[in-house]
């Protein structure tokens, strides 16, 4: 039984190097990281793909990251989705600017992987707690603890309240026939 994180990043960024470091960091992480390189894509894919958290840099073709950022904060479909601002405009106009028109976090470039990985985390967990790792994965069932949700294949699962209790029970806790003295069940 493994604590999953398994958050959807959009990664928003233009500068290949960047973009294909960022994704080797996130999945090293056990996130899952889809990529665009423009603008007016990005847009679309978050309509499309609902992802948890987006990482986006400012200066894009097409549609700047400013503007993406706006538009999606305007949507009621995508305005709570949380955007983190990572671009190599580090002015305080600019932070600030970005800030207002929506973004929950700005990181300059360079920056440390680790902390934008960090600071993705304390996002995520003020945003939406079932990311603040409260959430158990077993093949390919995941239960959410903080929400009481319950997926299998992607597919949620409905279960009452003592449903849960006992599946969440089995999820953590040995089957008697695997602890050293107990007999293990044959048939006959």
């Amino acid at each position: 039984m493994a604590v999953d994180m398994n958050a959807k990043v959009l990664v928003v960024e233009d500068d290949e190097a960047i973009a294909t470091m960022l994704k080797y960091n996130l999945r090293a992480e056990g996130f899952n990281a889809v990529h665009t390189d423009d603008g007016a894509e990005a847009v679309q894919m978050v309509e499309d793909e609902r992802p948890d958290i987006i990482l986006l840099d400012w200066m894009l073709p097409n549609v700047s990251g400013i503007e993406v950022c706006r538009r999606l904060r305007h949507s009621d479909k995508t305005r709570n989705i949380p955007i983190i601002m990572v671009t190599a405009r580090g002015e305080e106009a600019d932070k600030l600017m970005g800030l207002d028109y929506g973004a929950d976090d700005y990181i300059t470039k360079p920056f440390s992987p680790a902390e934008l990985i960090a600071r993705m985390r304390a996002v995520l967990r003020r945003i939406r707690p079932a990311f603040s790792k409260e959430s158990l994965k077993f093949s390919d069932i995941i239960m959410d603890l903080s929400t009481h949700k319950v997926t299998r294949a992607g597919n949620e699962v409905h279960l009452g309240p003592t449903e849960f209790k006992l599946l969440r029970h089995f999820a953590v806790t040995p089957v008697a026939a695997e602890q050293p003295g107990h007999a293990r069940p044959h048939s006959p």
